[in-house]
């Protein structure tokens, strides 16, 4: 049967195919030396009676010797090249021995009780929590989690994330109708008296706009009046414009129940209520949003978005000092410090990895066995014959020697007898 060039071989296999021809040459050597003393021994037993044990001794060795090399060659080819029944069995058996592996690993290690109790045996969840919580292995994590990240957003296609993005904003920004939720959010706003803050901050900015921008009510008035009003009368009317404009702002902010304001509330209460049942309000509001998110422009927004969001986060997560990715290092952290120390989290994980595994073994126990039997199923006879014989033919050469010294013990043992109650 050929062999594997050694070239190809992983340099563990080197080492076994080595191992494996020193135990045959011991063992093959061992076969020679009791030969020649069975014929010395032969030769010698006439003229020297206790010559006899020996040769029985080296008789009974090379028969155990020759039986065990037998034995042992059957498994992997036909001895001497001769094709004699129920030999070379595992390249003739090679589909029937991976469908048993397989059938053996399904039922003995992939089974429910199996699994349970060895996780139960094992705290996972401290186990990780006293890896994680070590900075550096946090930041390894993080490192990989962000070169994958990156690897699926340069994955995706600009075209396609737009076209979901257009798709998203339309479905849940464009078509739903805007009025009746914009309407009963202000009404319970207004209801609520939430706005009265929005309100304050508005009279206030505007108080602050009047008191820096005196100027602007120069000629507010005065231009419109006649040519023939004097310029003083024209200042006054300006002046008490402005003055007028100060004092109503001032009385607007230091009256909670003034009346702009409570024109104000009416006004938003009475929108509230159109925006909820008034068609036309319904119908201007739709037609406005409908010309802001038009379809060039919902893409337009869609796009930028996109491409804002993936550069930014192709920068931070090829950054290893950027905030994302420091931040990412330190929350895995964190969780390693909360699984070593939490007992009620390490318990709750346990029990999701354990249940976890449980079920992917229950459902999924044929599919895994079954890498066993196609793997082998694939291989060539030849490679499996070979493969197998690096794993365990130098223990089976073993096998030999132990044959050769059993039979040269049961030879010697044999001959004594017979000796002493049969020629006696």
């Amino acid at each position: 049967m050929p062999h594997t060039p050694t070239s190809l071989l992983s340099p563990a296999d080197q080492e076994r195919r080595r191992a494996l021809r020193v135990m045959k040459g011991i063992a093959l050597g061992a076969l020679v030396a009791l030969a020649i003393v069975f014929v010395i021994s032969f030769v010698l037993q006439e003229s020297m009676p206790a010559f006899a044990y020996v040769r029985a001794a080296a008789e009974g060795g090379m028969v155990g010797a020759l039986a065990d090399w037998f034995a042992v060659t059957a498994l992997f080819r036909h001895p001497l090249g001769i094709k004699i029944p129920h030999t070379a069995i595992i390249p003739s058996r090679k589909d029937e021995i991976g469908r048993s592996l397989g059938e053996f690993v399904e039922t003995n290690f992939l089974s429910a009780d199996v699994v349970r109790t060895k996780l139960e045996e094992t705290s996972v969840a401290a186990r990780l929590g006293e890896w994680l919580r070590d900075p550096a292995h946090a930041e390894r994590v993080s490192a990989e989690g962000a070169t994958m990240a990156a690897g699926v957003l340069q994955a995706l296609s600009d075209d396609d994330v737009g076209d979901v993005l257009e798709s998203l904003a339309r479905e849940h920004l464009i078509e739903p109708q805007w009025g009746p939720p914009l309407g009963e959010r202000l009404e319970q706003v207004v209801s609520s008296g939430a706005h009265h803050g929005a309100v304050d901050l508005g009279v206030d900015t505007i108080a602050t706009w009047l008191r820096t921008n005196q100027t602007s009510f120069t000629g507010l008035l005065s231009r419109r009046l006649p040519s023939w009003v004097p310029s003083v009368a024209r200042r006054l009317v300006d002046e008490a414009a402005y003055n007028e404009a100060v004092k109503l702002v001032a009385a607007i902010a230091a009256e909670p129940q003034h009346p702009a304001r409570i024109a104000l509330d009416g006004y938003l209460a009475r929108l509230a209520q159109n925006l909820q049942n008034d068609p036309e309000t319904i119908a201007s509001l739709e037609s406005t949003k409908s010309g802001v998110f038009d379809s060039p422009r919902v893409r337009e927004l869609a796009a930028s978005l996109w491409d804002t969001a993936k550069s930014g986060l192709l920068t931070s997560l090829a950054d290893p000092e950027s905030a994302l990715r420091i931040r990412a290092a330190r929350a895995l952290a964190d969780v390693g410090d909360r699984l070593t120390s939490d007992a009620a989290l390490q318990a709750r994980i346990d029990g999701w990895v354990t249940d976890a595994a449980v079920f992917l073994v229950e459902r999924y126990r044929h599919d895994i066995a079954s890498i066993i039997t196609d793997t082998v199923e694939r291989w060539d006879a030849a490679e499996t014959t070979e493969k197998i014989e690096l794993m365990v033919g130098r223990d089976l050469q073993y096998i030999r020697l132990n044959g050769t010294i059993v039979g040269s013990l049961a030879g010697l043992a044999i001959f004594t007898l017979a000796e002493a109650f049969l020629r006696g």
